[in-house]
């Protein structure tokens, strides 16, 4: 579906249309605003979305009064409006009634499900299992699949992202992944919201998930499986209660997979039907004999299968993205991470795969080639925690956690690619057997050494200018104008700013953002803007986007996620990002850039370069002064202003159509004030100075609102700004460090100014620094530690002693036995000489 812009929509409708006239729009609105002039043949049937000659098919078209007759007959409208990419949901279609009892749905153009009408003429569609997120395009048909006039769209979510209440419960999960491993066994329960199926009795199924074929090639697919109906017929009663048994070898090989409740008059295995799922998860409890005789063997044979095949697979950790180097850093970069939900610092930090960490991040976007992801966990001092230093540690992922569009095709599938290559292969070697190291050896911590921070810019209050490169100014124009662009990506965010309003409803000489829109590429557009009733709305394709269900959506060229304190965060492909609160009457904005975008950037947050002096660059490239006066800014940002023809945002009302499409971009007849005056004898001031303190842009929007609100609001505005800069200033590492051999280190903290203490085992002495310094060329201080077997000199004059009185006793031993075997042979020599005489005798002895 191709959305245009619906001011040009307009310029192209009324061009088509010379009976029809601008001022016949705007009279002949019908009262409920939804019909267009009389005599009309254009019909919305197939053509939802799209802008005909006489009328709209546009969802602007509702609030302009210029819909086609048929536009809620043939636009459906549905609730709920998203569900589990598993499918099995049961979608009501609202605004249309149909005469038939059956009707055919259609996904994607070519997913078809059978849907149905209930006593009162709603009809029913069921949504299918899908292998992507993201909003996905149905139609409907009365006519056995014939024609399909009726259109609308369906959110496909990430299957952990769908509420509890929507699945199944594993009671006690832990034992369900654990069990048959040492001294778990026993009932296992399951349980679910038995209104979530219209039936009396259901059926509960096992599903297994696997990927087929060559990795990385054309011919590897995704699917999910039908395996087995572990209970018949039982009553939905919503809970659940056995004894498992191992399954059948054909298959118990399924490790990795989910439970599916449906309605028993289905038949087994049947798809797309009305579903209740349950989380996926390890499958120990269905496992074989062989991993119930001895699961520590089974778990290790199979982490050692995983390590051979990891061998032959591509190197995916050469090309994701550094992590950054402290847990600030990594809060700050909301362009490029996002919260773990796994590890979440705002939700208590209950860190089950990371002991020790406070919180982790995931790299929003998946690595270019291999669709890999980034993980990365930090401890309560802030610094990242690395795998060659615990368990604990920060893994990356083959499979990034939420897919990677196109989808379809492994390893981009939302969650469970990540599951068959990440996590399942964790329970093989960490959980259901010590052999951890196998995991940490393919799975290492990124440390931080070429992570770069991006750069941010800010505007708000009356509206007050942050530049990429540190520069500020003040610029009250009335009008839309471009604040950022860039020939990089054609990353595009444009402001529209609204005359603010004194406490007593009159109009205040100053100005304030009131609405903001987006685009790089050809990505979704998004817009967010203060209603005419002051309501925060976003807008996706000029559609108001609903948050009741869903806070986090998976987009076209972007990430889309809503707080519930009504902070929007836009993230694009690019790695840039956008923020955007409402504070006040007024939007707060934040752009954050990678450094990748140096160069490469203008508008009213300047030439993105660490230059100031080129900040204030005119659309033909020439500049002023960094020392402008407010009047030369005001020339600037005008310079700035958006045409028809670029513009990004809606033109719903009258009021918007009137002020800014038909009227000028920028309102040259509009004169703010540049310098408040501030009277010390005004009762405000000193309650200013109170809410204010010191901070400049506070007090000018108090004196320029009369609004001790504005101020308030600008001041936390400039607080949380400088609070991000400051986090996002670079931070050197110089890398891990491993123990010496044979002996040890004392800190895990490799950053800037970090000391790292060694020392050795017994026995052994170290050689080197015993303590090193990380600097700030980004190298350590020192020589490298080692530990060698010690030569101490007290040990070596002992042993010099010993060894000198075995030698001489040893010595003597030889010379007493070589005199005595010389006596001896002497007195054999005396024996054989004849001698006459003892007196001879007695001579001839002693001559020896």
């Amino acid at each position: 579906m191709k959305f245009v812009g619906v001011g040009v929509s307009f310029f192209i409708l009324f061009s088509l249309s010379a009976l029809w006239n601008t001022e016949t729009v705007l009279s002949e609105t019908g009262s409920n605003g939804t019909s267009a002039p009389s005599g009309a043949q254009d019909s919305c049937s197939q053509q939802c979305g799209e802008l005909l000659g006489t009328c709209s098919c546009q969802v602007t078209c509702q609030s302009l009064g210029i819909c086609c007759p048929d536009y809620n007959e043939f636009c459906l409208q549905i609730s709920p409006y998203s569900g589990s990419l598993m499918g099995g949901k049961d979608i009501l279609i609202e605004n249309t009634a149909f005469n038939n009892s059956m009707i055919t749905c259609r996904f994607k153009k070519i997913i078809k499900t059978n849907g149905f009408v209930d006593k009162d003429g709603k009809a029913h569609c069921i949504s299918p299992l899908l292998y992507e997120t993201g909003f996905i395009p149905f139609e409907v048909s009365t006519d056995d699949g014939q024609t399909f006039p009726y259109s609308g769209t369906w959110l496909s979510v990430h299957h952990s992202k769908v509420p509890d209440e929507e699945k199944c419960t594993l009671v006690n999960e832990t034992k369900w992944q654990y069990y048959g491993t040492s001294n778990i066994d026993g009932n296992l329960t399951l349980t679910w919201t038995h209104q979530a199926l219209t039936a009396t009795h259901i059926n509960i199924e096992v599903w297994g998930y696997q990927e087929t074929g060559d990795s990385y090639s054309e011919n590897w697919f995704a699917k999910w499986e039908y395996l087995y109906t572990l209970a018949r017929e039982t009553p939905n009663s919503g809970t659940f209660s056995f004894i498992p048994v191992p399954a059948k070898a054909t298959y118990s090989t399924w490790d990795f997979g989910i439970l599916r409740i449906t309605p028993s008059t289905y038949s087994d295995g049947q798809s797309n039907i009305p579903s209740v799922w349950s989380s996926a998860h390890a499958l120990a409890w269905h496992l074989g004999e062989d991993f119930r005789n001895d699961p520590v063997t089974w778990a290790t044979a199979k982490c050692v299968e995983w390590d051979r095949k990891e061998e032959k697979l591509p190197n995916f950790l050469e090309e994701i993205i550094d992590c950054p180097c402290t847990l600030s850093q990594a809060r700050a970069d909301t362009g490029r991470f996002h919260t773990d939900y796994g590890c979440d610092i705002e939700k208590g930090s209950v860190c089950t795969y990371h002991p020790g960490a406070v919180h982790c991040v995931r790299a929003i976007q998946a690595s270019p080639v291999y669709a890999a992801g980034q993980q990365c966990c930090y401890d309560s001092t802030g610094a990242q925690i690395l795998t060659q230093d615990s368990t604990s540690g920060s893994t990356p992922d083959r499979g990034h956690d939420w897919g990677s569009p196109p989808f379809m095709k492994p390893p981009r599938i939302p969650g469970f690619s990540h599951w068959l290559y990440d996590v399942i292969s964790f329970y093989y070697c960490c959980l259901w057997s010590d052999n951890c190291h196998f995991y940490m050896k393919n799975r290492p911590s990124s440390d931080c050494r070429t992570y770069h921070p991006p750069r941010a810019a800010s505007a708000f209050g009356d509206p007050h200018f942050f530049t990429f490169d540190g520069l500020n100014f003040t610029f009250k124009g009335q009008g839309e104008y471009t604040l950022v662009e860039s020939d990089l990506t054609s990353l595009r965010v444009q402001g529209r700013t609204q005359q603010a309003h004194f406490p007593n409803g009159t109009e205040a000489q100053v100005t304030g953002l009131s609405a903001v829109a987006m685009q790089e590429n050809n990505s979704d557009v998004i817009e967010v803007r203060y209603s005419e009733d002051l309501n925060l709305e976003v807008l996706l394709n000029q559609k108001v986007v609903n948050f009741s269900e869903q806070s986090w959506m998976d987009l076209k060229g972007l990430f889309l996620h809503s707080t519930s304190d009504q902070k929007i965060t836009v993230m694009f492909s690019s790695g840039s990002g956008v923020e955007i609160r409402g504070s006040g009457g007024f939007l707060t904005l934040t752009v954050l850039l990678p450094d990748k975008f140096m160069n490469h950037t203008q508008g009213l947050f300047g030439v993105m370069n660490g230059n100031t002096e080129d900040e204030y660059t005119f659309k033909n490239k020439t500049t002023i002064s960094v020392h402008a006066s407010p009047q030369q800014l005001f020339e600037f940002g005008a310079n700035w202003a958006v045409d028809n023809g670029t513009s990004l945002f809606t033109y719903d009302t009258e009021f918007l159509l009137n002020n800014f499409f038909y009227g000028e971009k920028h309102n040259t007849s509009f004169l703010p004030v540049f310098f408040p005056y501030e009277d010390p004898a005004d009762p405000l001031v000193k309650e200013m100075v109170s809410v204010c303190d010191s901070d400049p842009f506070c007090r000018f929007d108090v004196l320029t609102t009369r609004s001790l609100q504005v101020g308030n609001f600008t001041r936390l505005s400039h607080q949380n700004h400088k609070q991000l800069v400051e986090n996002l200033k670079p931070v050197i590492s110089c890398g891990w460090l491993d123990h010496p051999t044979n002996g040890r280190k004392n800190g895990t903290n490799y950053l800037l100014g970090s000391t790292i203490h060694f020392t050795c085992n017994q026995g052994y002495e170290l050689t080197g620094s015993k303590e090193i310094i990380c600097q700030v060329t980004g190298a350590w201080s020192g020589d490298i530690p080692n530990c060698i077997l010690r030569t101490d000199i007290k040990q070596v004059i002992l042993l010099g002693c010993v060894f000198g009185i075995v030698g001489l006793a040893v010595l003597a031993r030889l010379t007493f036995l070589c005199r005595k075997e010389r006596h001896e042979g002497n007195k054999k020599l005396v024996s054989e000489v004849p001698v006459t005489s003892q007196q001879e005798r007695t001579k001839f002895q002693r001559s020896f």
